[in-house]
C-alpha cells in the first residue's frame, strides 16, 4: 500500500518537473510552446536514462554542480542587492511573523512545502544498485535531507525579501514570481540565469533522478507481482528496466501535456503529488511499527514506537488541513490500491515480498 500511494506521487513528480521547466524556457523563448519543450526534456532524459545507471550519474554530478554555482550566484547578488536598499531590507518576518502566525495555517502551508522536499525519499530505490548497501542509502538519504532544508530555507527567504508585491502574490500565485525577485536584485540577466537554471535542473536533472526512481519502484512492484510483469524486465545490454522507463515517459508526456493546457496545472499536479506522498509516509510509518514494534517484539521504543507514532501525527494533522482536492483524489487513490491489492489475493497472487524472512508476513 505505502509502494502504492507513492505511485501517485512518482509517476506525477517527473510530470511537474518538466511543466515547470518548459514554463520557466517558454518565458525565456516565448516563441517555442510550453507542450514542445516537455517532449523535448522528456526525450532527452528518456534517452539517457536508457543508456544505463553510469552515463545517469555522471552526467548528474555535472549539472548538480551548475545548480550549486547558480543558486550561489542568486544569493551572493541577493544579500548584496537587500544590503543596498533592495526589497525590503533584511528582516525575519519570512521566516517568523507573530501577528499572522496560526497552527492551522502553517500545517496548510506544510501540505504545499512539502513538495520541495520530495526527491530525498527517491533514494531508497537504489538500494540494489548502490555498492554500498542500504546502510549507505540511508545515510545519503539523511545527508540530503538536511541539505534540503537549509539550502531551500535560505534562498526563499532572500526571495521573499525581493519580491516586488508579496501581498499582490498571495493574492494572486504566480509561477515566475522567483523570477521576478532575481530580477529585482540583479536585472534582466539574473532572471534569465534563474530561468535557465531552473529549466536545466527541473527539465534534466531533477526529472532524470525522478525518473530513474519511479522506474525501478514500477520494476520492484511488477516484480514483486504486484503490477504487470512485462515492468519487471530489465535491459541486458544495459541493466536498467527498459519497459518502466518507457511507461514513464509515456506518462510523463500524456499528464504533461494535459496540465499545461489549464491554467491551474501546476497548482493541482503539486496538491496530488503532495497528498500522495504524505499518505505513502503515513502507512510506512505504521508499517514501522507493524513490523518491528508488534511482529519482531522490538524493544527499542524510540526507533520503533514513539518517532514513526509522532511522525504519523504530525503527517495526519497536514493532510487534514491540506486542500479539499488534494483530500479527496488522495482518498480515492488508496482506495483503488485496497481494491488492487484484494483483487490480487482474489486472484491468488498475494504479494511475495524480496528480502522478507519466510512466513514473516502471515505473523
Amino acid at each position: 500500500m505505502t509502494g502504492w500511494m507513492i505511485l501517485l506521487d512518482y509517476i506525477l513528480l517527473p510530470c511537474l518537473l518538466y511543466l515547470v521547466a518548459s514554463i520557466a524556457m517558454n518565458d525565456s523563448v516565448p516563441g517555442v510552446p510550453v507542450w514542445a519543450w516537455l517532449i523535448g526534456f522528456v526525450a532527452v532524459n528518456t534517452a539517457i536514462n536508457l543508456r544505463g545507471i553510469r552515463i545517469t550519474v555522471q552526467l548528474t554530478r555535472v549539472l548538480i554542480a551548475i545548480e550549486l554555482a547558480v543558486l550561489a550566484l542568486f544569493l551572493l547578488v541577493g544579500v548584496w542587492a537587500l544590503l543596498r536598499g533592495a526589497g525590503r531590507g533584511f528582516s525575519l518576518t519570512p521566516l517568523f511573523n507573530a501577528e499572522t502566525f496560526a497552527w492551522p495555517v502553517m500545517f496548510a502551508a506544510v501540505s504545499v512545502a512539502v513538495l520541495s522536499f520530495l526527491g530525498f525519499d527517491g533514494i531508497s530505490m537504489l538500494v540494489e544498485e548502490s555498492t554500498g548497501g542500504s546502510a549507505q542509502v540511508g545515510r545519503a538519504m539523511r545527508v540530503a535531507l538536511l541539505l534540503a532544508g537549509v539550502l531551500f530555507i535560505t534562498q526563499v527567504w532572500v526571495a521573499a525579501l525581493l519580491v516586488p508585491d508579496p501581498a499582490g502574490l498571495l493574492d494572486q500565485p504566480s509561477d515566475t514570481a522567483f523570477y521576478d525577485a532575481a530580477a529585482v536584485a540583479g536585472g534582466e540577466w539574473l532572471r534569465h540565469v534563474t530561468t535557465a537554471a531552473t529549466a536545466l535542473s527541473w527539465g534534466l536533472v531533477n526529472t532524470m533522478v525522478a525518473q530513474v526512481s519511479v522506474s525501478r519502484l514500477l520494476y520492484a512492484m511488477a516484480r514483486d507481482r504486484q503490477l504487470p510483469s512485462f515492468l519487471a524486465k530489465v535491459s541486458v545490454r544495459h541493466s536498467v528496466p527498459s519497459n518502466a522507463i518507457l511507461l514513464s515517459c509515456l506518462l510523463s508526456i500524456g499528464v504533461g501535456i494535459w496540465a499545461a493546457t489549464r491554467a491551474d496545472g501546476v497548482a493541482l499536479l503539486s496538491s496530488l503529488i503532495n497528498m500522495g506522498a504524505m499518505v505513502a509516509f503515513i502507512v510506512l510509518h505504521v508499517s514501522v511499527i507493524v513490523h518491528y514494534a508488534l511482529r519482531s517484539g522490538s524493544d527499542r521504543l524510540w526507533a520503533h514506537l514513539i518517532s514513526p507514532l509522532i511522525g504519523a501525527g504530525i503527517l495526519v494533522f497536514v493532510v487534514i488541513n491540506a486542500n479539499l482536492l488534494a483530500q479527496l483524489l488522495g482518498l480515492v487513490w488508496l482506495g483503488l490500491g485496497a481494491l488492487a491489492l484484494i483483487t490480487l489475493y482474489a486472484l491468488g497472487r498475494r504479494p511475495t515480498l524480496r528480502g522478507m524472512p519466510a512466513g514473516s508476513d502471515r505473523r
